[in-house]
């Protein structure tokens, strides 16, 4: 770890943590707050993958709906209209549209096969964003002049590392820049998770020996056929699945730095109680 002692991370000029877990514990809102009220620098990397490394994909599939309709083909073969991508950290919705979800095209649809090379797409451009950490940092004090900053991660980070293997490239990257910070979620927390997906499912990104063990069980369980498949209705069974998956996951990348819980997090309110929170969970693991 970059901060071996509480004093050392407390007392650091430059201080740099990167948040994992679970979409929907707090990663975001702890970064959003830390940007707004103090010299931190909030890197969302789900931000990047949207912006940098799938922005022109995301935009081209736009065009490509688009270019069905008639009255808009003519206007974007005649340069009329300028088709873009309004990301920002808070709508995130042009990446999750474009994963979109396996099944039926009548209900919202693809093709497995194209979903999965979407999938694989975003994979990459995700192992990418999360490798310009450095970069980033260097560049948050060169530009911008802030001296402390934070790594927004996605869920599905866990999903590129082996957090057993002492020489993985991705977390061996991160922890050299940064404290990786493990945020924990309650089994109430996940029931809630589970409920509010079921609400209102979202695509979303995974291991793909995991999708094709999903994809294969659902298919067999619902005796139907590839483009028979529900779309919606496959997210949702595969969800809570999903998070069993990762859970063990989360916990062999947590070897890598600190954790604190989520209601710990909750209780970070501004930047003193969160560098006491991370203070107080480096001086846990010394224990």
């Amino acid at each position: 770890m970059i901060y071996r002692t509480a004093e050392e991370y407390l007392g650091a000029p430059q201080k740099a943590v990167a948040l994992f877990g679970m979409s929907g514990l707090g990663k975001t809102r702890i970064a959003a707050m830390l940007r707004a009220e103090a010299d931190w620098f909030h890197y969302s990397i789900d931000y990047r993958i949207g912006t940098r490394y799938m922005g022109e994909l995301i935009v081209d599939n736009a065009k490509a709906h688009a270019m069905q309709v008639p009255f808009l083909r003519d206007l974007l073969l005649s340069d009329s209209i300028y088709i873009g991508s309004n990301i920002t950290f808070h709508n995130l919705a042009p990446v999750s549209t474009y994963l979109g979800k396996p099944g039926d095209p009548s209900k919202g649809g693809m093709p497995i096969e194209e979903y999965r090379r979407r999938q694989e797409q975003f994979r990459q451009a995700e192992i990418n964003a999360l490798m310009d950490t450095g970069y980033f940092i260097e560049r948050a004090e060169r530009l911008y002049g802030y001296p402390h900053f934070i790594c927004d991660t996605g869920g599905s980070i866990c999903e590129w590392v082996d957090g057993d293997d002492p020489d993985d490239p991705l977390l061996t990257e991160l922890s050299r820049h940064c404290l990786l910070v493990y945020i924990e979620g309650s089994e109430a927390h996940t029931a809630e998770l589970i409920r509010r997906f079921d609400r209102a499912p979202k695509p979303m990104a995974y291991q793909p020996e995991f999708l094709a063990r999903m994809w294969e069980a659902y298919l067999r369980e619902h005796t139907c056929e590839a483009h028979e498949v529900d779309p919606d209705a496959f997210i949702r069974w595969t969800y809570a699945r999903a998070l069993a998956h990762r859970q063990p996951r989360y916990e062999a990348m947590a070897k890598w730095g600190v954790r604190v819980t989520a209601d710990e997090v909750a209780q970070a309110t501004d930047a003193v109680r969160f560098d006491a929170l991370i203070a107080t969970a480096i001086e846990r693991r010394a224990d």
